[in-house]
């Protein structure tokens, strides 16, 4: 019963503070190695606590994942969830490919935990993307599969059109290293591929 109290009492500044920091250091960890790769020492070393001072705030390995995939997957919805049914397809779409190319340029470290869980065959997000996300695909591909029946876009597989807006922005983050060893010194990868992606789906989006 005291361990319960204790845990429903709020947290003071300090705590906050390095409950936060363990977590920047864990997105940081698991973003490299994978969840099966990282570990609580390493986890530690990074956020520049003791291993029995991050137990303190998180029981395991498993439950700081747990924390930071609960709230990556709203995070990573919302440029969908913005493409408007009412608005130009055409400007629609085109905005949601630069929101998602910027979500890859603003939170790399997220895209690849992302792209870590996903590979692993997401055994801690499956609900997650069998429930909310795909029900929020399959909404928003309805919108496009009208757009394009009445004329409006080209007549495009609209679940295959979301995956190719996905694998064409999120490679910015999770291949980075790459992106940036061909592309070498003096690019900037972001400015060029939004200038590249705006073409090309306009294009591939005329009827």
């Amino acid at each position: 019963m005291a361990k319960q109290q204790a845990a429903d009492r709020p947290l003071t500044r300090i705590q906050q503070k390095n409950r936060q920091t363990i977590l920047d250091a864990a997105l940081e960890v698991f973003s490299q190695h994978g969840f099966r790769g990282a570990t609580l020492d390493q986890i530690a070393e990074v956020a520049g606590l003791s291993k029995p001072n991050l137990l303190y705030y998180f029981p395991s390995k498993e439950a700081i994942h747990a924390e930071l995939l609960s709230g990556l997957l709203d995070t990573w919805l919302d440029p969908l969830r913005a493409l408007d049914a009412a608005g130009d397809p055409v400007a629609e779409i085109l905005a949601y490919v630069r929101r998602k190319l910027e979500l890859s340029r603003d939170f790399p470290r997220e895209s690849r935990l992302f792209a870590n869980e996903i590979l692993q065959g997401a055994p801690r997000m499956m609900e997650a993307l069998q429930g909310d996300l795909k029900a929020l695909v399959d909404e928003k591909a309805a919108i496009l599969r009208g757009w394009a029946e009445t004329g409006r876009i080209a007549d495009l597989p609209p679940h295959h059109l979301i995956f190719s807006i996905w694998a064409m922005t999120q490679h910015y983050a999770d291949f980075d290293v790459q992106v940036r060893a061909v592309l070498g010194p003096g690019h900037d990868p972001y400015a060029e591929a939004e200038d590249f992606l705006d073409l090309l789906f306009r294009k591939l989006l005329v009827p």
